[in-house]
């Protein structure tokens, strides 16, 4: 697909966690470098917000992680998981994001979703059809569902290229998940090293399974 993308244009970018994690888990092995998949997705252009939606677990584990997506200029928003009588778990952010996509929209020129998941098919529609806004998604492509992909102005396949979007990934990366505007560089490969490491904390949940496996059904 062939967009243009200016400079000036105004970019929201809206994170799936558990989406990407568990991609990255699956398909490869190693976690997610966000500062990249931010910086990527961005190419140059004014970022208004890069928000990740993440959930946080009975033992606040990965409160240090949460911190860390901070520092290199990610915010959080943060869902606690709802204990049922039966004792099963769940939280997902699918409509809190998709709410936080619509009520930007008007602020912004382009939405980007950084998920495979393809129940964001109806806002991508949305989006473009009734708001005439931008829509790109940046994801891992062999994971990702074929509508989505299909749907949107401009897909970013990170599956092409996953050294550039990983940590722990044989074969290395390509350098820090900088983010201009944030922090320094050198401050962002430091942190995104904690990111590495709390996200591995966080994966111990539960005896050795991510807390998310159980909240978002996307085993």
């Amino acid at each position: 697909m062939a967009i243009i993308k200016h400079k000036s244009q105004r970019v929201g970018i809206f994170i799936d966690t558990q989406n990407l994690y568990h991609s990255a888990k699956n398909l490869y092995k190693a976690k997610v470098n966000f500062g990249n998949v931010v910086k990527e997705a961005l190419a140059g252009r004014v970022l208004i917000r890069a928000v990740a939606y993440v959930i946080r677990t009975e033992s606040e584990e990965e409160k240090s992680f949460f911190e860390a997506l901070n520092k290199i200029g990610i915010e959080t928003k943060v869902k606690d998981i709802r204990i049922f009588a039966g004792g099963a778990k769940k939280a997902d952010w699918d409509i809190g994001m998709a709410i936080d996509a619509i009520a930007m929209a008007d602020r912004l020129d382009t939405v980007i979703l950084a998920t495979g998941d393809g129940d964001f098919v109806p806002l991508v529609e949305y989006l473009r059809y009734s708001s005439g806004i931008q829509v790109e998604v940046i994801s891992f492509g062999k994971s990702s569902a074929a509508q989505l992909k299909e749907v949107v102005d401009d897909f970013i396949d990170m599956s092409e290229d996953p050294k550039n979007y990983l940590i722990g990934y044989r074969g290395g990366g390509k350098g820090g998940g900088w983010i201009p505007g944030f922090s320094n560089k050198t401050e962002a490969e430091d942190t995104l090293n904690e990111v590495s490491e709390e996200t591995e904390s966080a994966s111990n949940f539960g005896g050795g399974d991510d807390p998310a496996i159980s909240m978002s059904g996307e085993e």
